[in-house]
């Protein structure tokens, strides 16, 4: 049987099929964000074509299919999604406004805070009081939720999140309270704090409700549309989907936790990644994937990912645990500009797949980063997508050119320097991830994927020290791929707060039981009888902190008897590994625990390897531009040689992608047709 991962991306919508041989096939597809199941319907007829059957005997063929969106993520990004009432506890209406009490830059004084997604006349206290030990303070007041309840039937609101004090210590105020929207607002989804996230921190707690309130509806929509099309096009297998923590969810489940869904289509990358890494023996990588409109980065260190917690996206906190993946506005085609003062800037406004870049010939007006790269000599215009979409040279110099009249520059200089400014932000974009981390990223390996990371790897690896950059055969679509290297994966947690020695072991060992326990149990509601292995986690800080600190259990017997001593010991490990100390005479603090349940779906098979034959000769020459025009020969990536050493100045192009090496890198090709690319130092 035959099974498809699925990435929309703002641009392309990229599939890859592994079928019962073991083979591997891959098609693009321009994205439509109107409805992208139209993209993935298209999309699925041309790998069909690839494969030599048509659409319909594909999906009958096909097991399973995993998908990534970005329908969460543009919702919160372009602020489209559901018009959302909050239920809260009287008196805490503003939590939601009120934050924490800090701006994301304390140093702007005129910086406005973000726009809560709810408005204050749709945030409704309702009275109800239950205190931190568990301990009911106030009953649940029926006349007060439902007059509640009214205002919002008569706001016609589309969502309800519901958030009251403590709920994270006993939900059966949120309970009743979903019973009697179920009952009052029927066929309105009600997202509840203590299903989402029951952790404490308040404002975490509510604004991670309210964000999976906000883009549940859209989502909702979407996949239940995707789900009847695919079904009418003739498949009858599951439909599973990525989501933020690198695992993949039912539809049900998905929805149900909507927030989770926030970096479905990045996190396939980022699964790709861990897979390269055990292929490639490289256990410290920098994945780096630059598509259409944006450029996912992340960092693989001793071949695992780093999980966050806090993670902030459009202005708002989403507290479900998500790969520590930096989004930044860069890509193929992100707009370049002169701002007020006359710098040139680039991104983050892309073109997207409508119009385009405006060598796409579809009304694009404005200079793109792809146009830069055709205007370079970097592109072919006439085998661009795999010949699917020729590109216009002249439109790309009609609006580069314009750019470079503002700039008071040649053609070339202008286009050099969009190149400049984008590699430049995203160089800062690994430091983020890097450096900001305490990590230095000379020692680690620069994953390059995306069909327009080729062209830019190298310069952004150059900017940061790195001395070694790898291109994978599939680069276009290795987010697809990654979504087939995932498992079904349920994270849980409860907040458990107490001293590390204060607490009872045989009781934390009993709240991971039942963690784990009912991790199982929606594994075997999801129909997935196969392998299981669980990972533990607690999150702990010094007494006097206000953060967490993220802490492995995995390594520690979970039977032995001095339990707790381990646990604080690998907390004082790790802060040390953060923070370059530790107090170890300080009894440290367990805040949350974190359990996640994953059923193995089994890895896909990686590309076999190819057999040895003699060099590749090059496919021909062009002019590219790098500080002055050189003549460059230009490899086709398919025909090269295990084995075989390519120098740059040279451009290696695939159906998909297109890798330009500059003077001083040398590439050697693996046995599985990937580019494993040795940069100059310093």
């Amino acid at each position: 049987m035959i099974r498809i991962g699925i990435d929309v991306g703002g641009t392309f919508t990229d599939l890859v099929a592994v079928d019962e041989a073991g083979r591997l096939f891959h098609a693009k597809a321009p994205s439509t964000p109107q409805d992208q199941s139209i993209g993935v319907l298209d999309g699925l007829a041309r790998l069909a074509e690839a494969m030599g059957i048509d659409r319909a005997t594909l999906l009958a063929r096909t097991e399973r299919i995993v998908h990534g969106t970005t329908v969460a993520t543009n919702a919160l990004l372009e602020r489209k999604g559901a018009k959302v009432g909050l239920l809260t506890t009287e008196g805490h209406r503003d939590v939601l406004e009120m934050r924490e009490g800090l701006k994301e830059d304390r140093y702007d004084l005129r910086q406005r805070p973000p726009e809560p997604l709810v408005p204050r006349r749709l945030r409704l206290g309702v009275r109800e009081r239950i205190r931190a030990d568990g301990r009911i303070e106030t009953p649940l007041d029926p006349a007060s939720l439902e007059a509640a309840i009214e205002r919002l039937r008569a706001e016609r609101v589309e969502s309800v999140a519901v958030c009251y004090l403590h709920a994270w210590r006993d939900p059966v105020h949120e309970r009743a309270t979903g019973e009697a929207l179920a009952r009052l607002l029927p066929g309105v989804p009600v997202s509840l704090s203590s299903e989402v996230w029951p952790q404490i921190k308040e404002f975490e707690r509510v604004s991670t409700t309210v964000v999976n309130a906000y883009v549940q509806p859209a989502l909702a929509r979407y996949l239940g549309r995707l789900d009847e099309r695919l079904a009418a096009a003739g498949y009858r297998g599951p439909l599973l989907v990525m989501t933020s923590h690198g695992g993949v969810g039912t539809v049900a489940e998905v929805v149900r936790l909507a927030a989770g869904a926030v970096l479905s289509g990045p996190a396939g990358g980022i699964a790709a990644a861990r897979q390269v890494a055990r292929v490639l023996a490289a256990p410290d990588l920098v994945p780096f994937d630059m598509g259409g409109t944006s450029t996912d980065i992340a960092l693989i260190q001793g071949g695992r990912a780093t999980i966050a917690s806090d993670r902030k996206f459009a202005g708002q906190r989403i507290a479900l645990a998500s790969l520590d993946i930096v989004s930044i506005g860069a890509g193929g085609g992100s707009i370049a500009r002169l701002d007020a003062g006359g710098i040139l800037q680039v991104g983050p406004e892309s073109a997207g797949a409508d119009p385009g870049p405006a060598c796409y010939g579809r009304g694009g007006v404005h200079a793109t980063v792809t146009d830069a790269d055709l205007v370079l000599g970097y592109l072919d215009p006439e085998r661009f997508a795999g010949g699917r979409l020729r590109l216009d040279r002249a439109a790309a110099e009609r609006v580069v050119g314009r750019l470079a009249h503002e700039l008071g520059c040649g053609l070339e200089q202008a286009a050099a320097g969009i190149q400049r400014v984008i590699d430049t932000k995203m160089a800062d974009g690994v430091r983020i991830v890097s450096v900001r981390r305490g990590v230095d990223p000379r020692g680690f390996a620069l994953l390059a994927f995306g069909g327009a990371a080729g062209l830019h790897a190298s310069a952004v690896a150059r900017a940061l020290g790195m001395t070694r950059m790898l291109v994978p055969r599939l680069a276009s679509v290795l987010s697809a791929y990654g979504m087939l290297a995932s498992d079904l994966r349920v994270e849980l947690s409860r907040s458990h707060v107490g001293e590390a020695h204060a607490l009872d072991a045989d009781e934390l060992r009993a709240l991971v039981a039942a963690l784990e326990a009912e991790g199982r149990a929606r594994l075997e509601a999801a129909g997935f009888s196969g392998p299981v292995r669980v990972h533990r986690t607690a999150e702990m800080r010094y007494g006097e902190q206000i953060f967490e600190v993220a802490v492995d259990l995995d390594p520690i017997p979970w039977d032995a008897p001095d339990l707790l001593d381990r646990i604080a010991a690998a907390f004082h490990r790790r802060h040390e590994e953060l923070y370059t100390y530790a107090l170890p005479d300080r009894t440290p603090v367990l805040v949350n625990l974190r359990v996640a349940v994953v059923g193995e779906l089994g890895a896909p098979p990686t590309e076999p390897a190819r057999p040895a034959g003699p060099p590749a000769a090059p496919v021909g020459r062009r002019a590219i531009f790098l500080e002055r025009w050189v003549e460059a020969p230009v490899f086709a990536m398919d025909a090269l040689a295990p084995g075989q050493s390519i120098d740059g100045p040279a451009l290696v192009e695939s159906a998909t992608t297109t890798v330009l090496l500059r003077p001083g890198d040398r590439a050697r090709v693996t046995s599985e047709g990937w580019l494993d690319i040795t940069l100059p130092v310093g």
